[in-house]
């Protein structure tokens, strides 16, 4: 399997803290054994970085890079901005892990991730950025997959599985649903 040789799918994000966003994306993909390169760069902090990793990822011939950014979350449009190769950004929720007092409870930001979506999504005309939800990063994941599978045959095959194994799972609690009903259900479901 070709794409379980060399990475093919980059996977960046601003800073270590969205790393626990972007696992999922990592998790997928591995599921999969599809294989990636992680790596933390920051539109920000290290621009000149940023434009090295553009080349990089280019001279590495990765066919996607899924790129996570919370705030004002630039990382995807900079990187789309250098290089062809599509990208997917995930907006990422960014919390508030510096708080002063233990007790205060506003954890998130203002803007409860709405910023990062919108950062990413209004991209200015021609120069675009797929976009999943926010903190979807398993969603860019499996969206890099199907681009991949055009080139895979194997993996469209276990993508068509993944959707089969969902379907089977939703009528499975289906069933258990009606058999159960939905009060003893949900207390069973939800504990």
């Amino acid at each position: 399997m070709v794409y379980s040789k060399n990475p093919l799918v980059g996977i960046i994000m601003g800073s270590s803290s969205d790393s626990r966003i972007m696992q999922g994306a990592s998790e997928i993909l591995d599921a999969f054994n599809v294989k990636h390169e992680d790596q933390i760069v920051s539109a920000h902090r290290t621009p000149a970085r940023l434009s090295e990793y553009a080349k990089h990822a280019e001279k590495m011939g990765f066919k996607i890079i899924i790129a996570g950014a919370g705030g004002a979350a630039h990382l995807p449009g900079m990187i789309a901005s250098n290089t062809v190769i599509p990208v997917i950004g995930v907006p990422i929720l960014v919390y508030n892990d510096k708080q002063l007092k233990k007790t205060d409870t506003s954890k998130f930001s203002a803007f409860g991730g709405l910023d990062s979506l919108l950062s990413i999504t209004e991209m200015p005309s021609g120069s675009p950025v797929v976009a999943v939800g926010v903190n979807k990063a398993a969603n860019a994941a499996i969206y890099a997959m199907k681009i991949l599978a055009n080139e895979f045959p194997e993996l469209k095959k276990k993508l068509v599985q993944h959707k089969l194994n969902q379907h089977n799972s939703v009528m499975k609690e289906s069933e258990q649903l009606k058999k159960e009903g939905l009060t003893k259900f949900a207390k069973r479901k939800f504990k």
